[in-house]
């Protein structure tokens, strides 16, 4: 984030105003403040600051969060996106530099927020003609560990090699900024751990026993080891178990998210002639 002033005043315009004024009167700044045609010292901040307000303003949900939650709703640092017990939950926001879009799935839907380059939307809103070169874009494919633990590629640009290094937390369409060029990741599924932003979700079949009687299963983590779990006892099929900072840690951030354990009972398709036995001794007092 590049600024805490309020958008509407850095646009100038009311908090009642509507989509065209917001355009108009950031086509009017922007104009104004672009680095290439105003030679002040501050003019590249302030242009920077006028498309961070725009991209928020001219978004309706990103507009109704910041209406709602101000900036806070952006600083995972405050709880916003990407904090703990925030508004919203799943990714992080960088300055410029780095930009992360959440994934879908687990029952959460996340909503995307990239502030990106603010020439590239100068360009994208106006069109070419101020002189600044476009950057190069590339992708990469990396394993859903390799996402998590951060991991360093090689790889082959324009005949040149380069050493890419991901950090950890990296998601699908985490874009990095080189000097002379933009990765942007795709990251692999995973057989068993599905992501939510900074959280994994993971099913984990237990039998009927253990679910009435309780127990101790192991689980696999993030870690790349196992955990034990205790089972307590009359556990229900599809209960979620929360493991506290187990999850994908943030990206240039403190902390982790969390690890999510879906229990599903294992019901057997084929009984021993034993085990019919006991279920129906089962029946005769209705458990």
């Amino acid at each position: 984030m590049v600024t805490q002033r309020d958008y509407y005043e850095i646009l100038g315009v009311k908090k009642d105003a509507s989509e065209s004024e917001i355009k108009l009167a950031y086509r009017k700044m922007a104009l104004k403040y672009h680095p290439d045609k105003n030679k002040a010292a501050d003019a590249e901040q302030k242009f920077k600051e006028i498309n961070e307000a725009y991209q928020v303003l001219s978004d309706t949900k990103k507009r109704q969060a910041y209406d709602q939650f101000g900036h806070a709703a952006f600083d995972p640092a405050r709880g916003g996106f990407g904090g703990a017990g925030g508004p919203f939950g799943g990714f992080q926001q960088g300055p410029f530099t780095w930009t992360y879009t959440t994934t879908r799935g687990g029952g959460q839907q996340g909503m995307d927020f990239d502030f990106g380059d603010p020439f590239e939307i100068f360009e994208q809103f106006f069109g070419g003609g101020f002189g600044r070169a476009r950057r190069q874009r590339y992708g990469i494919a990396i394993d859903f560990m390799e996402a998590v633990h951060g991991v360093t590629k090689e790889v082959s640009i324009d005949g040149k090699k380069h050493k890419v290094t991901i950090p950890p937390g990296a998601n699908d369409g985490t874009r990095l900024r080189f000097a002379e060029f933009d990765i942007t990741v795709e990251v692999r599924s995973h057989p068993r751990f599905k992501r939510d932003g900074y959280d994994v979700f993971l099913t984990q079949e237990i039998s009927l026993s253990a679910a009435v009687l309780g127990g101790t299963i192991e689980v696999p983590t993030l870690k790349e080891e196992k955990l034990k779990l205790k089972i307590r006892p009359g556990t229900q099929s599809h209960s979620l178990i929360r493991l506290r900072e187990e999850g994908v840690p943030h990206l240039r951030g403190r902390g982790r998210g969390d690890l999510y354990v879906r229990i599903v009972i294992k019901v057997p398709e084929k009984l021993t002639r034993e085990q019919k036995r006991l279920v129906e001794e089962l029946k005769k007092v209705d458990l």
